[in-house]
């Protein structure tokens, strides 16, 4: 299925060999020609450097530049480094006590192209309802810090701040080792909350026991084991013994072994062992004509056609608005998808249960917040504003009074669980389109639909891992660290579903086909690693760079005034080194720890230098004017925790603007969305109630 066949895209600047660009030609767009009579514009210029140039009104044109168009910083220089010093994500990559260290490759770019992704598409389809085109603006900073989503919390709620973690994850109260060493590499692994952890927990615990290793994880109660409750005192001795026992077992024995007891432990793979990845093949996600990944998503169309469907009106701002969206997500991937919909105008249902709750209404990470309240949790309302809840105990065969009408009324289902979940519940794409013939399903999963290891249970990490991330991330004399110790995997992958939904309802309406959409979060994360794999290809064996970039004159972090306090510079050419000595003189780090980083940082920019300040959370939050100008968080007042600054979704549309509104309570919304939704009366809500539907 090729949604954008016959659609021609005008590459300005580098743009032509971007993400972005790959992502539109794996839809069947071309990349040629002229602005003039494009469908679409691309360029990673912004709009004050394209100066006279005329894009066409009914074209899409998207920019993507490291600080965005317009604002007091548009005109900064930046990339790769600087945006991911200046978005928040550098400070915190590396290990404590040492200088921080950049993702491999490109990832702050390749997530802000999936980003332009979602808005371009989201634009496509605004533009099939009204006939015009419009500015679709991404900066890279901006959608850098919008992966902060904890840092982020715990400083609005706690004040305090998130730091380098190496290979562990800093979840606010809690740091969780993440990285292990192995006999003959690294591994990734993480125990886990309550039920979601409790089988893969319980499994390493076997595990140790049947080697015959000390193990003080003996015994414990894995359903009530919270992360961020574990006394820090336990945690140490439980790592000490986890690291001891990895340390004797081999990458084969974790990818076979390991794999098959369900420990939740992933090889941290070299690029070479992802082009040799079986699971991969099966897929055929490397049979294309240079061997590298073309695709994002599988894009399966439905069978059959029930004509042009209803084109809703909304009474929402936005793109996307009257598209009617029935979410079956939890976590941070669904979650993120449904939130972008929703808040680019899409009507929202969240179908949620108190039995199997989404995992951000657990976590205690804030003292605002306390275990066993659904709704006080501000990880869940940063990630799923511009919702309604209706709360449906699904194993119930009552709930179908309600969930029968609401697949009739929707056009999107949006689901991430385990691959053979919504098949199980009689919610499989063939059954939803039985009934409703038109309708668009996109289905995350960290492994894909098909496959080998489509039935495996991963997180974040394991697509990190699996992809060369985590091997590539890091300093050459040292083990890897987790890149970016926020989220990478479960923030990308939501932008592609979203993209590829628009994309989808778009040519909906053009053919009033449906379509089911299987987006896999390893595939995103290798996509984003495709230099390495070109590189493995040639014969070469990618290994850690630090902060250095083959792609890049020269570039490095380096200290300046203050207690862990850093900038970053890129030079570009030899003109940049010289422009750069003619200020600092041979010792550029002795430049630096004679100023504070943000009036270093207004030299170097004045001077013609990429340049920019290793931001924490009370920087982009309190003192950054850009974020500001671009509205970076939006506020909104919290019935339980007040009024405080959410994530925003990180576009802007120069017609369709949009307006996010508060996440819901659980089940806040179950009485309205059955009658005037489901269209039941009042008397049986009451009794399907009374019957526990609504639990």
């Amino acid at each position: 299925m090729k949604p954008l066949a016959g659609h021609r895209v005008a590459a300005l600047g580098g743009m032509a060999d971007r993400p972005l660009a790959r992502y539109l030609v794996s839809l069947g767009a071309l990349i040629e020609g002229p602005v003039e009579g494009a469908s679409f514009v691309i360029d990673d210029l912004g709009l004050e450097r394209l100066g006279d140039l005329v894009v066409p009104e009914n074209a899409v044109h998207v920019s993507v530049t490291t600080f965005g168009s317009g604002g007091p910083r548009s005109h900064w220089l930046g990339g790769e480094l600087v945006a991911s010093a200046m978005g928040g994500a550098l400070r915190v990559t590396g290990e404590p006590g040492l200088p921080p260290v950049k993702e491999a490759a490109d990832a702050c770019t390749f997530h802000a192209d999936m980003v332009a992704a979602a808005g371009a598409m989201a634009a496509h389809f605004a533009r099939g309802t009204h006939g015009r085109g419009q500015h679709v603006d991404i900066s890279i900073q901006q959608v850098a810090f919008s992966r902060n989503t904890n840092g982020i919390l715990v400083w609005q709620f706690d004040r305090q701040k998130l730091n380098r973690a190496g290979g562990s994850l800093a979840y606010g109260k809690a740091t969780v080792r993440a990285i292990w060493a192995l006999a003959d590499g690294w591994c990734f692994h993480s125990l886990m909350t309550g039920r979601l952890g409790a089988p893969a927990n319980q499994a390493l615990s076997d595990w140790m026991d049947e080697t015959g290793m000390e193990n003080p994880l003996r015994g414990t109660d894995w359903l009530s084991y919270n992360r961020s409750t574990l006394p820090a005192e336990t945690r140490t001795i439980w790592e000490a013994a986890i690291a001891d026992f990895f340390v004797t077992r081999t990458k084969a024995e974790i990818a076979g072994e390991g794999r098959r007891r369900g420990i939740n432990a992933c090889v941290a793979n070299e690029p070479a062992d992802v082009l040799a990845d079986p699971h991969l093949a099966a897929r055929d996600f490397f049979t294309t004509p240079s061997g590298l990944p073309e695709r994002f998503a599988v894009l399966r169309e439905g069978s059959g056609t029930s004509g042009a469907p209803a084109i809703h009106t909304g009474t929402r701002p936005g793109p996307l608005s009257g598209v009617r969206v029935l979410d079956f997500a939890w976590a941070l991937v669904g979650s993120i998808t449904t939130k972008t919909l929703g808040d680019l105008g899409a009507e929202i249902v969240k179908i949620e249960s108190r039995t199997r709750p989404d995992l951000a209404r657990l976590d205690v990470q804030v003292s605002a917040s306390k275990a066993g309240n659904w709704d006080d949790k501000p990880w869940f309302a940063h990630l799923n504003s511009s919702k309604r809840s209706l709360s449906l105990d699904m194993k119930n065969p009552l709930s179908r009074e309600v969930l029968n009408p609401l697949i009739d009324w929707a056009d999107v289902v949006v689901e991430n669980f385990s691959p053979g979940t919504m098949k199980k519940l009689g919610l499989a794409y063939d059954d939803l389109a039985a009934r409703n013939p038109s309708i668009v399903m996109v289905s995350g999963s960290v492994f894909g639909q098909t496959g080998p290891l489509a039935q495996e249970w991963g997180v974040d990490g394991t697509g990190g891992a699996l992809s060369g991330r985590t091997f590539l991330t890091g300093y050459p004399d040292r083990d890897p660290v987790i890149p970016g110790a926020v989220p990478y995997g479960d923030v990308i992958v939501p932008y592609v579903m979203a993209a590829s939904v628009s994309a989808a309802l778009q040519h909906r309406r053009e053919t009033g086909q449906g379509c089911h959409i299987d987006a896999s979060m390893y595939e995103i994360c290798v996509q984003q690693m495709r230099s390495s794999l070109e590189a493995a290809r040639r014969g070469e064996c990618p290994q850690r760079m630090g902060n250095a970039d083959a792609s890049i004159f020269s570039q490095g972090i380096f200290p300046s005034a203050g207690n862990d306090r850093w900038i970053a510079i890129t030079l570009f050419n030899a003109d940049d080194e010289a422009k750069l000595k003619a200020l600092t003189g041979d010792d550029v780090s002795a430049w630096t720890r004679g100023r504070t980083d943000h009036a270093a940082v207004d030299i170097l920019q004045r001077a013609g230098i990429a340049a920019g300040v290793l931001q924490d959370c009370e920087d982009m939050i309190e003192n950054d004017p850009q974020l500001s100008s671009r509205g970076a968080l939006v506020t909104l007042d919290h019935p339980l925790l007040g009024p405080f600054g959410h994530v925003n979704t990180p576009m802007r549309f120069s017609r369709d603007a949009f307006a996010p509104f508060r996440a819901p309570g659980m089940g806040e919304h179950y009485r309205e969305i059955a009658r005037l939704l489901s269209g039941l009366a009042d008397d049986r809500i009451d009794e399907l109630a009374a019957a526990g539907v609504f639990q």
